[in-house]
């Protein structure tokens, strides 16, 4: 009996249709990273589990890909009473006899690793960037899938805020190219820290964090249940309400933030970083998104140490984010390279993919890779198309030839009604002996006679 086919659910088959407009998403972000400087890496697809594993917080360690080891690795295992005394130590004991590699769940802390495994290779300030798949062993739904592509950029080896300016610009250059409004919200992990300070909590910031960060999802009601679930106290609780709630301008939200956290070092650090990129931003021209500090945003990974991002769509259904990042100021020094700052951010591509066809955002002449398809009446009119055809690809025009030849005028007009080709050359034993190839726009259905230079120069 035939097998049925099928694909693991939270991943995805692309069409060529698909394709090419993700091409579409790529292209523009990776022309915005390298008119800022950045250039390619690429790391691979599994990393050791010992490099991924205690970066992501509790969470986001039970969503890496484990791959098990190869061969028969159960049989370090003597005999059943050991590996169930094994199993019963927890499931980390447990897991490193039979998976030593993992899946990369993000791109940022692999390229930690990299840089202190290059480092003598880098010339610093490191300006990076990658595009490549990543995987989370999540619950699949709209918008969220198990294997995604991110679109990170980074600059590792420098503190000047500067480079946060510049990926805010970036950001809005990607979204300006895409059309796709957005807005840009900003917070810093140092106010967040100094709320938890004067709530009386500074040793709890990580379980705050990462309940904030659930806010759009599980609304306040779900974060104050699930910091009650984690310990936090009642009246710490209480005061965090007004701040994770808090409306009004950027203005008023630093001058409430500024008397809250008064008494705080870091918090007033945070604040003084803020102000200055809401600042430097307001004197660069042309910065179309709308940008505004969001004292909730709270972004769950661990290692944000400073400034922090999110940008969602301001149009359209789809209310996840599709970019995000933040500062971080020791990720290396997990590595062994202590004391090296960096900053990115990090595009979501299959959601900006989600967004755009929701809005109808894609240029129409680019779901047609083929501009221009010969068709023919035999044998003899497809050799007569060979050598033009190789002509029309040399002056840069994506061109095909029917391949069946004989095969019915309607099946191959057909074939380029299917593909979305714009133009069809149409070579009959009129145009062999004349020289003057027949034109056909497929969109309004006009015919010409023209010459193969006037159609070069046309098609161009």
């Amino acid at each position: 009996m035939a097998q049925k086919p099928s694909i693991p659910k939270g991943t995805r088959d692309f069409s060529p249709e698909e394709m090419v407009k993700r091409n579409y998403i790529f292209d523009a972000i990776r022309q915005v990273f390298q008119h800022y400087g950045y250039l390619p890496i690429e790391t691979p697809a599994m990393e050791n589990l010992s490099t991924l594993m205690g970066k992501y917080g509790e969470e986001g360690d039970k969503l890496i890909f484990k791959i098990l080891n190869s061969g028969n690795y159960f049989s370090e295992f003597k005999k059943d009473e050991e590996l169930l005394e094994t199993k019963k130590q927890g499931e980390k004991v447990f897991t490193k006899y039979i998976s030593e590699k993992a899946l990369k769940y993000d791109l940022t802390v692999p390229f930690a690793r990299y840089v202190v495994q290059h480092q003598n290779e880098i010339t610093f300030p490191f300006k990076r960037y990658q595009i490549q798949p990543v995987w989370r062993a999540d619950r699949p739904q709209k918008g969220r899938y198990r294997e995604f592509y991110q679109c990170d950029a980074d600059v590792i080896g420098s503190n000047s805020l500067i480079n946060e300016v510049e990926l805010i610009q970036m950001i809005d250059d990607v979204f300006n190219r895409l059309n796709i409004p957005v807005i840009i919200k900003i917070n810093n992990r140092k106010i967040l820290s100094g709320i938890a300070e004067a709530i009386g909590e500074a040793h709890r910031i990580i379980d705050i964090t990462v309940a904030i960060d659930k806010l759009d999802k599980i609304g306040i009601e779900g974060v104050n249940n699930e910091l009650r679930e984690n310990g936090i106290s009642k009246e710490a609780i209480e005061q965090l309400q007004p701040l994770i709630t808090f409306q009004g301008t950027t203005i008023e939200k630093i001058i409430f933030l500024k008397q809250l956290l008064s008494d705080s070092a870091i918090g007033l650090k945070g604040i003084e970083e803020v102000e200055y990129i809401f600042r430097t931003v307001s004197m660069i021209a042309n910065i179309e998104s709308e940008i505004e500090l969001d004292i909730s945003l709270a972004r769950g990974l661990n290692y944000y140490t400073g400034a922090i991002f999110e940008v969602k769509a301001n149009a359209g259904t789809l209310s996840s984010s599709i970019c995000g990042g933040g500062r971080y100021d020791d990720l290396t020094g997990i590595f062994g390279l202590p004391n090296m700052s960096g900053v990115g951010i990090s595009f979501g591509a299959d959601r900006i993919y989600d967004v755009m066809n929701e809005l109808n955002l894609f240029p129409t002449a680019i779901t047609a890779s083929t501009k221009l398809l010969f068709v023919t009446f035999g044998e003899t009119e497809q050799n007569y198309c060979l050598p033009l055809l190789k002509k029309i690809r040399k002056a840069g025009i994506n061109a095909e030839i029917y391949p069946d030849a004989g095969t019915k005028m309607k099946k191959q007009m057909s074939y380029a009604d299917n593909k979305k080709i714009p133009f069809v050359v149409i070579i009959g034993s009129d145009e062999m002996q004349s020289g003057m190839l027949t034109l056909k726009n497929m969109v309004s259905g006009e015919q010409e006679k023209i010459t193969i230079d006037y159609l070069i120069e046309k098609l161009k």
